[in-house]
């Protein structure tokens, strides 16, 4: 009590589950855990088939609950660790994670189906959830925002884009937003640069922010920035603008989620401004990137639209990288699924990835007829 009265505030420690902590996103968040440990505790941990590393994981931060994707290689673990630890596998292990009382914020980066209700079920359960996979908020966007009204949880992204927009918006009268922009470039993997290439990763970029922020299809624009230094603007119905910059790296995006709004001292280092730097900006061909186009067309349309887009561009994308298909068939091949399914509401989980599955038929189909 006489902390209080001085104006000391007890600092809170979030109890965190990181789902798929095996992956880029899951590594780099337990970077950022190991930085704060007076501030973020690893409570629960799940991951796919890389069970040696799970291990190294749960012996560095003994995790009270943990799942693997595969119930041989939950048996595995359990003979292996030093300390006993409650283990789960497969879907159910997913939720275990999520539901588990110790923990009050999710670091979702599951992709698929299983990404998509673990996110859900998180926010239902009004818990942070710290989102990295695009299928929640592209595919299952309506879900999330009706988990989010409904369980009082909060929603925080992790993509750099959206968590530099985050930083420009929290706390703004939406009447006052004239509109956002968004436009850095990262080196991943194949999905990626090939959707960078097209700029379909883009296109589920606007879709993302159109529901984390409440934006409509005219607020949210697009500019080509290579030196990716500047991760988004902020415009105002006064006509100025406001930048986010700082270094390419996701710790950064990481540890912003899971600890807003405080703002400590991680593990990247201040953004350098003494080097010579020249920035540049350039406004997307949409005629020669038609995938971009078909994005806002998703947008408009609404409802199950995105997750038909998104369905027909990963069946396109995974066709192109296996050789059957040329670059610009990507786009066709979208714009005719997308003109075949135009979608309505997203009433459930089930009935979302059912017109996810029909998309892919229909993509599956259609590339057939070009390879």
């Amino acid at each position: 009590m006489a902390g209080a009265a001085l104006g000391h505030s007890v600092k809170k420690v979030r109890r965190v589950a990181v789902l798929g902590s095996t992956g880029s996103i899951g590594t780099s968040t337990l970077e950022v855990a190991a930085s704060h440990p007076d501030r973020l505790e690893v409570a629960a941990l799940a991951a796919g088939r890389n069970r040696e590393l799970m291990r190294s994981q749960c012996e560095r931060f003994r995790p009270g609950l943990v799942s693997l994707a595969d119930a041989e290689d939950a048996r595995w673990l359990a003979r292996n660790l030093s300390y006993k630890a409650e283990i789960h596998h497969g879907a159910e292990g997913l939720m275990a994670c999520v539901r588990h009382g110790d923990v009050d914020t999710v670091l979702a980066a599951v992709v698929g189906a299983a990404g998509l209700a673990s996110t859900e079920a998180a926010l239902r359960a009004g818990k942070r959830a710290c989102v990295a996979n695009k299928e929640a908020l592209v595919v299952g966007g309506a879900l999330m925002t009706r988990a989010l009204a409904e369980g009082g949880g909060e929603l925080l992204p992790v993509d750099s884009e959206h968590a530099a927009l985050h930083q420009l918006l929290a706390g703004r009268a939406p009447e006052h937003i004239r509109e956002v922009r968004i436009h850095p470039t990262w080196k991943m993997g194949p999905k990626i640069t090939i959707d960078s290439a097209t700029l379909m990763n883009k296109g589920l970029e606007v879709l993302e922010a159109a529901v984390l922020f409440g934006l409509k299809a005219d607020q949210i624009q697009v500019t080509i920035h290579p030196q990716s230094q500047v991760h988004a603007m902020a415009g105002f119905t006064d006509g100025t603008y406001q930048l986010q910059v700082c270094a390419n790296d996701m710790k950064l995006p990481i540890q912003y989620a899971l600890l807003w709004p405080e703002r400590l001292v991680g593990p990247v280092p201040p953004y350098d401004w003494f080097q010579a730097r020249a920035w540049t900006f350039e406004a997307p061909d949409l005629t020669r990137f038609p995938c971009l186009d078909l994005a806002y067309t998703a947008l408009r349309l609404g409802g199950t639209a995105p997750t038909v887009l998104n369905a027909a561009n990963e069946e396109a994308v995974a066709s192109f990288l296996a050789g059957r298909i040329g670059f610009w068939d990507i786009p066709s091949c979208n714009a005719e699924v997308l003109s075949a399914l135009p979608g309505g509401p997203a009433e459930s989980l089930e009935q979302v990835m059912a017109v996810d599955a029909e998309a892919r038929r229909r993509a599956r189909a259609w590339l057939d007829g070009r390879s």
